[in-house]
């Protein structure tokens, strides 16, 4: 029997960091660094994670495995906007790039630890 334990931490981790990455990309380009003065359309970055955000709530394996890989996108944009934004934005790029690597490690580790064993899948 797998660790439950480990299990439920990796889904809250992914949980808690999913929010938390959701509620930084709307804050950030709404009132904190907007690209343009009065927010910016970046803010609907966001809305993209919500349909990944109900899945993993729901603690469907099939989303954290897709979602592992979805989530690097806001990874890669976190590295882009560190390396060319100055400023407050530089700092919420690198707070972008820290929940994105949570997020990926939370849901490659939930999909690991609820992988069938071997025996199951031969059966």
């Amino acid at each position: 029997m797998k660790d439950q334990h480990l299990i439920n931490l990796s889904h809250w981790l992914s949980i808690a960091s999913l929010v938390a990455l959701i509620a930084l990309c709307t804050a950030w380009e709404l009132w904190l660094a907007p690209v343009k003065d009065g927010g910016s359309w970046l803010a609907l970055k966001a809305v993209l994670l919500l349909p990944m955000l109900m899945g993993i709530l729901k603690g469907r394996r099939y989303t954290y495995q897709w979602g592992s890989m979805y989530i690097l996108i806001w990874f890669v944009e976190g590295v882009m906007r560190a390396w060319a934004d100055h400023g407050l934005s530089q700092i919420l790029a690198g707070a972008e790039v820290f929940l994105a690597s949570l997020c990926f490690f939370g849901f490659a580790t939930f999909s690991w630890l609820t992988r069938p064993s071997l025996g199951e899948a031969a059966a």
